[in-house]
């Protein structure tokens, strides 16, 4: 047989078989090398987003595919709605109620505060600019990822209770910050069309209300069939990682069957499922987290190979000012407000405020803007992207130092009997990619599938 033809580099869609094998060969070099550089605070998205970019440097055409197609939005769609799910089947609703104390004040005060401060700041930096389409970019922006700063909630000298503040406001946010943003893209679509109508309003109205309908019909009918099942013995072992991952991915297809949104869908059936579930919950979901993790990895060097790439003709200093203020001031001043009266002090509201990486989500939004077309959009996609990269070169790399830091000063400053503040023995939530009963960190299991209760420090 000859030798293949340029042909055989091709695949549907327009991706690259070359393209498919530089992904998955560097995703493995990232597996290799995981460990000890994310002990460095290298975080996966820092990795690949760095090596993709330098790909698409060095050699121009390799990672040449266009976001614009299907199979790109349709892999980012995906990542997220995995990992929407598995966030909200490991966050247990029962103990979190007695401990809602600082996770509430961050998503019910915080998160709001961020939408209206990063929309104040986008009609200063950018005056030319509709509210409409300054309230979008906000709204993409204020879905923190833990994933980013992932030393941050995993390290067990950082107290407990800010551990679990952090990763329950990054599992929870970006699920709640998916209907603000279905608002405010159909809001700034129909400035840009014809006006806000009642055909618009409704069309929200319904994405919005399918998607919690399908989400909460697939984890509901799937959590109380796994739950029956599991205690008769009847799921096989090699399907009980499965069968969750398969009820992720209905509730994202009933939902878009519907014109529903497949991501509230996702959080609303990860939410019904991890409540019906029984005691297995937390010890089902590793695959489909992994499956979410993979999927975010090859979005994430498409992310540096390209988006970067396409957002450098359009970088302004308001974009660098804008991704600036938003890393800090837009979302470290309502944090401050939320956290007021709560015990925490400053240092701890610095640190909490500071680690509030943009991430996954706020790149899926923007793909579903970019299709969709916006206003200024051009500006807007171009803010995202520099302030995505921002984050994830500030947050990761600053990680491990201000761990260590913020450490140093708790020892030093806190009392070992103290029981307020920072000091409150708290339940913590699986955190993602940790499988149940590992070794190594302190969100043991026992049979339950719950989080321990730990001391503040970890030990």
């Amino acid at each position: 047989m000859g030798r293949p033809g340029a042909a055989a580099w091709a695949i549907g869609g327009g991706v690259g078989m070359l393209a498919v094998t530089v992904v998955l060969a560097i995703i493995v070099v990232w597996s290799a090398l995981s460990k000890p550089l994310d002990r460095h605070g290298v975080t996966p998205a820092l990795f690949l987003m760095v090596v993709g970019f330098a790909v698409s440097v060095v050699a121009p055409g390799v990672l040449d595919v266009s976001l614009e197609t299907v199979v790109a939005e349709r892999i980012a769609e995906i990542a997220l709605v995995l990992l929407l799910f598995s966030d909200a089947t490991r966050i247990d609703l029962r103990v979190l109620r007695h401990q809602l104390g600082w996770p509430s004040r961050l998503l019910l005060i915080g998160l709001p505060l961020t939408i209206l401060a990063g929309s104040g700041i986008a009609a200063l930096v950018f005056p030319s600019m509709a509210f409409a389409s300054a309230f979008l970019l906000a709204t993409m922006l204020a879905p923190t990822d833990a994933a980013l700063g992932q030393k941050v909630v995993a390290d067990p000298r950082v107290p407990a209770r800010v551990r679990q503040a952090l990763d329950v406001e990054s599992g929870l946010n970006d699920g709640l910050a998916v209907p603000l943003f279905l608002v405010a893209l159909s809001i700034a679509n129909a400035e840009l069309e014809f006006g806000l109508s009642g055909v618009v309003a409704g069309s929200m109205a319904a994405q919005i209300g399918w998607g919690l309908t399908a989400g909460l019909v697939a984890g509901i009918l799937g959590g109380l069939l796994f739950r029956a099942a599991d205690r008769r013995g009847w799921v096989a072992r090699e399907w009980r990682q499965i069968l969750p991952l398969a009820v992720a991915l209905l509730a994202y297809s009933i939902a878009q069957g519907l014109d529903g949104s497949g991501f509230i869908a996702a959080f609303a059936g990860g939410l019904a499922f991890g409540r019906l579930a029984g005691p297995s919950r937390a010890k089902v979901t590793v695959l489909s987290e992994a499956a979410g993790d993979l999927l975010a990895a090859i979005t994430w060097i498409a992310f540096g190979a390209l988006a970067l790439a396409l957002a450098l003709p359009y970088v302004t200093w308001q974009v660098f000012l804008y991704a600036a203020l938003s890393l800090t001031v837009v979302r470290m001043v309502p944090v401050a407000l939320a956290l007021a009266g709560s015990g925490a002090r400053a240092p701890t509201v610095a640190f909490v405020g500071w680690f509030g990486p943009r991430g996954l989500a706020s790149l899926v939004f923007a793909l579903l803007a970019a299709d969709r077309g916006v206003p200024e959009g051009e500006t807007v996609l171009t803010t995202v992207v520099v302030t995505v990269a921002m984050s994830i070169i500030l947050h990761g790399l600053t990680s491990a130092p201000l761990v260590d830091l913020y450490h140093r000063w708790y020892d030093a400053n806190t009392p070992t009997d103290s029981t307020s503040g920072e000091s409150v023995p708290t339940r913590l939530p699986r955190r993602r990619r940790q499988f149940p009963g590992m070794n190594g960190g302190d969100e043991g299991h026992g049979d339950d599938g719950h989080g321990d209760v730990v001391s503040p420090s970890g030990s």
